[in-house]
């Protein structure tokens, strides 16, 4: 059964890793999916996915490719929120300014643009899904990382405000918290931090993206109407502790 068909979805940081996993699987239940990120991706075989760059951190960026996308398909129904960075392993009393800037930028002010630029094309057809990705690490706490943690503790919050906020409009919002998964970024930290959350992880492993891909596909589907304003943790049992 295509879940999607019919639905037009924007993923941004669909380049690689999870996102370039959802955007896949979405095109696979019949959505046409626009891959946004500031990376272009691989070479994409399907021709229902498409590649828009952009910086999420650029709200005019974000403005052109919504009104891009709604002159060439008319409508908006899903907003998967990806784009992210970990981007400093540091505490708060140690990580460079920059950096943390940076990265609130990117995780948490990236989220909001997003929805900022969306909603009214979702509140115009009167309804819209978006998911908005956080992390186990919005979830529960670790020592270090805290420009990480701040930030996808924010888009967690983010997520149930805005919920809130556009339900009449026949919008909804949820947060995904995916747990380690084997992708590009995670390959490029230090194997000591991925061994750690492996083995602090009820079922000792990483998971695929495709994996994390299918939460983010029920968030998005009809078959969670009455699903909004959660956080879904897709983490092998990391915060069920």
């Amino acid at each position: 059964m295509a879940r999607l068909t019919g639905k037009t979805a924007i993923i941004t940081g669909g380049a690689r890793g999870i996102g370039r996993a959802t955007a896949e699987l979405f095109a696979e239940e019949g959505a046409t999916v626009i891959i946004a990120d500031i990376h272009e991706p691989d070479a994409v075989n399907n021709p229902a996915i498409s590649f828009v760059p952009l910086d999420v951190t650029q709200l005019d960026s974000w403005q052109t490719l919504v009104d891009s996308v709604l002159a060439q398909h008319g409508r908006i129904d899903i907003l998967v929120n990806n784009a992210g960075l970990v981007g400093s392993y540091e505490p708060i009393t140690k990580i460079d300014l920059d950096d943390w800037h940076r990265i609130v930028e990117v995780n948490q002010t990236g989220v909001f643009y997003g929805m900022r630029a969306v909603i009214p094309a979702m509140q115009a057809q009167h309804a819209g899904s978006i998911v908005n990705v956080s992390s186990i690490w919005g979830i529960v706490g670790s020592s270090g990382v805290a420009a990480y943690q701040a930030s996808k503790a924010a888009v967690r919050m983010m997520s149930k405000n805005a919920a809130l906020s556009y339900v009449d409009d026949g919008i909804r919002v949820n947060s995904l918290h995916p747990g380690l998964a084997s992708t590009p970024m995670i390959a490029a930290q230090d194997d000591a931090i991925t061994a750690d959350v492996i083995a602090s992880t009820p079922m000792k492993r990483a998971a695929d993206p495709r994996e994390i891909a299918y939460g983010a596909l029920f968030l998005a589907s009809d078959e969670a109407s009455y699903v909004t304003g959660i956080e879904l943790p897709v983490d092998g049992g990391y915060t069920a502790p």
